[in-house]
């Protein structure tokens, strides 16, 4: 976890930026100030959530579906958002239909397709994963990839457990700590009624530059290659000549 930071460790350093005495344990603390850095870090880390999906949130849930099974399959508890296009049929190795719109989901069921569905569909409804066809075929492995709403590892130790919210000084934040920094200085100015232009363009700078980051991307290559599909070739997508006409 070396890459990361304490929560004791980010809220001394914002503490310290805005003028606040550090603290040995924050949890431990009698001062207002560190007990609101605290309940606004929560915040913060619900907050990053929405903003992107961060890679180190990312977890994968896998199940099977089983005789008597309705379709209807509860979200794993740390469950914040499905990434899209990760839904697959594992049994079939197809990519798992869907997501379903309203429309689409009552067409299916009244056109009564059970009989010639070949493969799963899914729909996002009621807090749950919805399967087509209902009951669904048994022994389907369905897996796809979400973002967890957990971004905290209590006390530091990465054994699989996570949790939602800071609860001592030795849990360990799983955002970029400068960008998690930033954010919270940026709100922690805000409560107090203070100026805010310098925190916020501090943080805007953070996001973009992290987000950006936080995953890798392919090499585009604007000429021929030997493999894949040229994304600018005279012969096939580009012409010599007639832009815009």
């Amino acid at each position: 976890m070396a890459r990361f930071k304490t929560i004791n460790d980010i809220v001394n350093q914002v503490a310290v930026e805005t003028g606040i005495p550090k603290q040995t344990d924050i949890f431990a603390s009698n001062d207002p100030a560190t007990a609101q850095l605290i309940a606004l870090a929560d915040a913060c880390g619900y907050e990053l959530l929405q903003d992107e999906a961060w890679e180190g949130l990312v977890r994968l849930n896998e199940f099977t579906t089983q005789e008597g099974d309705d379709g209807k399959y509860d979200y794993p508890p740390d469950y914040a958002y499905i990434i899209n296009q990760t839904a697959w049929d594992r049994t079939n190795n197809v990519v798992l239909g869907g997501p379903l719109s309203a429309q689409e989901w009552e067409y299916l069921q009244g056109r009564d397709l059970v009989s010639s569905t070949i493969y799963a569909t899914f729909r996002e409804v009621e807090n749950q994963f919805w399967i087509y066809p209902q009951p669904p075929v048994v022994g389907i492995e369905i897996a796809y990839e979400y973002i967890s709403r957990n971004w905290v590892v209590p006390n530091g130790v990465n054994d699989g457990t996570f949790n939602d919210k800071v609860e001592n000084s030795a849990d360990v934040v799983l955002y970029e700590p400068h960008l998690f920094e930033r954010l919270l200085k940026l709100r922690f100015l805000e409560a107090r009624g203070f100026d805010t232009t310098m925190a916020a363009a501090q943080y805007d700078k953070s996001l973009s530059s992290w987000a950006g980051k936080d995953k890798g991307g392919p090499v585009l290559n604007q000429g021929r290659r030997h493999t894949g599909i040229p994304y600018l070739d005279g012969l096939y997508n580009t012409p010599d000549s007639g832009f815009g006409m």
